[in-house]
């Protein structure tokens, strides 16, 4: 079992420096002007995503693998859940929003783009203290 959380950890860790770094890169592409670089952030992304998708889905099947292997229960793992069940869907919807710059169909400005860059931050913080303190 501690294998499984050790790779567990891992996969999370990996996915989430993907989801931090991907809405980052959102935010240069829509504060570029040239064609150039425009191409070269939409690769970038494009890169990153299909790097990260795999990732985020082993971190998910591990997580499911030990909560039905092993038994984990408790409030805070429904909790839990469904944060992670968010998150999913927020890896989705960077992946539409990488197909809309790609086809150049971004309409959301930078700004947008950092606030939306919080939103796993906020949910890491959380899943976190979750799986430590184990409130309910």
């Amino acid at each position: 079992m501690l294998i499984l959380k050790s790779l567990h950890i891992i996969f999370v860790v990996s996915w989430f420096a993907g989801l931090f770094y991907l809405p980052r890169l959102f935010v240069n592409h829509a504060m570029v002007e040239d064609a150039a670089t425009r191409e070269r952030l939409a690769l970038m992304e494009h890169k990153l995503y299909r790097f990260v998708t795999p990732i985020g889905a082993l971190a998910v099947g591990l997580g499911l693998w030990l909560w039905f292997g092993y038994g984990f229960a408790g409030g805070w793992l429904h909790l839990k859940t469904a944060l992670v069940l968010g998150l999913i869907g927020y890896h989705l919807y960077c992946g539409r929003l990488l197909r809309d710059f790609a086809a150049g169909r971004n309409t959301r400005s930078h700004v947008w783009y950092r606030v939306f860059n919080e939103i796993p931050v906020v949910i890491l913080f959380i899943v976190v203290f979750l799986v430590v303190m184990k409130p309910f």
